[in-house]
Formats: structure tokens, C-alpha cells, sequence
């Protein structure tokens, strides 16, 4: 998760940021208590007009109501929230886009592929005509969020070669975006039957993973697994991929819990592979 510094207000992990407990929960994988955290902030910040706080609270509170799988809520909450982050930020500013670009990507866990590809291709226009050097990072994180899309409509050509042309657009990008843009591309070689590369990118995937600190892990958690899974079960290596099935869904549950996207696609696979 990147959470970008409001414009003349403190970092939300400083000393001085209502949101600080909230966030510093989520990092360490407590969701509930993340959610719970951040709703509260948003409530005592709601009656005070253009307040920066409320609708970064009500983000932060989204993130974590959709990392316990709760998707729909997820959207409602940004739903309740970027009419506020458009007259705090403005509709272009990197909060309301990065709002925007994070609400899309709970969508396609919703199964609302098409609303998603189309709302993150728009989010990252939006992001490349803008000026604030923070624009790039949500660029890159709606980028990601049409590859996945794309690959759930079966487009994975289209998929392929967005990712490829992201990753080749911005060479020095933080480790987190290499990562999931590697594991997305991952998922379209997969849909195409070229288990081969597919699992080549997984394995460099694994290889960038290793590298994050335990806050970014864990929000990746089971998704390399899972990756190479798919991967193998392609290539007929049946007994590996039901090993790195079963790795995966442990990881998702016990970070994500039962209801989340991921650990629900990788229990669905252990049953397929068990099959």
C-alpha cells in the first residue's frame, strides 16, 4: 500500500497523523484493527469541512475492509469517500486518482472486470498528463490494475503487452510495483499456455518478493505461490503445483482471511488440482 503525504499536512505515519495507529496497523497485517482504527478517524474528522483526514480515513478503512475480503464494502466506503477526495485534492490530484484507481481494483475482485479495466485505463491517462511527481506511482498502480483486468476478460494478449510496456516505461520503479506488474504478467503468459515464461516470471517475481520489507510481503502474500502454481499445473508438474497450491492458500488466509480474491482463487485451485 503507498499512501502519499497531503500537500501542507503531515506524513501519515508521523507523529503528528491522526491516521498513524491505522496505518501502521495495516502494514503489520492487522486489518480489523486497521479498519476499525480508520473509520473512527474518518467519524471524528466528518463534520469538519475540506479536512484532509476524513476522506484519507475513509481510504485507509476501504484498504483494510478489502484486504479481509470485504470487496463490496470496500467500494462503498470509496464510493462515501471520493466526493470528498475531488473538493479537498481536486478530481486530478494524485489522492482522488490513487482513490479512484484503488476502488477499480476492488471491483474486478467483484467479478466487474470491464468497469475496472475501463476505470484504471482512464485513472492512468489522467496520471500521465499530470505534473506532481506522486502522479507516476498511481500511473503505475492503475497500469497494473488494467493488466489484471484484461486477463480476467481473457484479453491476455492486450494484458501481455501492457505490462511489458509498463515495465519498460519506468526502469528505476519501487520494487512493489516491479513485483505485482511481474506476477500480472505472469497471469496473462498463463492464459495464453505458455506455462513456460509464465513461470520465468514468477520466479523473478519470487526473487523481488524475497526483497520487500514484511510490510510489502505481506500484502503480497500467496501470490507468487500462486503464480508459479498456475504455472506448473500448466506444464503438468502436478504434485509441485498442488505443493505450491496449498502454500499459497495457507499464506492468503492467513494474512488476507477466507473471503479475499486471492485465497479464494487459491483454494479453488488446491480443489481443481486435488480433481
Amino acid at each position: 500500500m503507498r499512501i502519499f503525504r497531503p500537500r501542507g499536512r503531515p506524513d501519515l505515519l508521523s507523529a503528528g497523523s491522526p491516521l498513524a495507529q491505522a496505518v501502521a496497523m495495516y502494514q503489520a497485517g492487522r486489518h480489523a484493527d486497521a479498519e476499525r482504527e480508520a473509520r473512527a478517524v474518518a467519524a471524528s474528522r466528518s463534520r469538519r469541512r475540506n479536512d484532509a483526514w476524513a476522506p484519507l480515513a475513509l481510504g485507509v478503512a476501504a484498504l483494510a475492509a478489502g484486504a479481509q475480503g470485504r470487496h463490496a464494502e470496500a467500494v462503498a466506503l470509496y464510493d462515501e469517500a471520493l466526493a470528498h477526495f475531488a473538493r479537498v485534492f481536486g478530481e486530478g490530484h494524485p489522492q482522488t486518482l490513487k482513490a479512484r484507481s484503488d476502488r477499480a481494483q476492488q471491483l474486478t475482485s467483484l467479478g466487474r472486470h470491464a468497469e475496472c479495466e475501463a476505470e484504471c485505463a482512464h485513472v492512468a491517462a489522467a496520471a500521465a498528463r499530470s505534473t506532481d511527481p506522486e502522479a507516476a506511482h498511481v500511473a503505475l498502480a492503475a497500469r497494473n490494475g488494467q493488466v489484471f483486468a484484461l486477463t480476467a476478460l481473457g484479453r491476455h494478449q492486450e494484458a501481455e503487452a501492457l505490462a511489458r510496456a509498463a515495465l519498460a516505461a519506468a526502469p528505476g520503479m519501487p520494487e512493489r510495483f516491479h513485483l505485482v506488474l511481474r506476477l500480472n504478467l505472469a497471469r496473462s503468459l498463463n492464459g495464453q499456455g505458455r506455462h513456460e515464461a509464465a513461470l520465468a516470471e514468477a520466479e523473478h517475481a519470487l526473487r523481488l518478493h524475497r526483497g520487500l520489507p514484511a510490510a510489502g510481503q505481506r500484502a503480497e502474500a500467496g501470490a507468487v505461490d500462486l503464480a508459479m502454481a498456475i504455472a506448473l499445473l500448466g506444464l503438468g508438474r502436478g504434485e509441485e503445483a498442488r505443493v505450491r497450491a496449498v502454500v499459497a492458500h495457507d499464506a492468503c488466509l492467513a494474512v488476507l482471511g477466507p473471503d479475499h480474491r486471492r485465497t479464494v482463487e487459491a483454494r479453488e485451485l488446491v480443489g481443481r488440482i486435488g480433481a
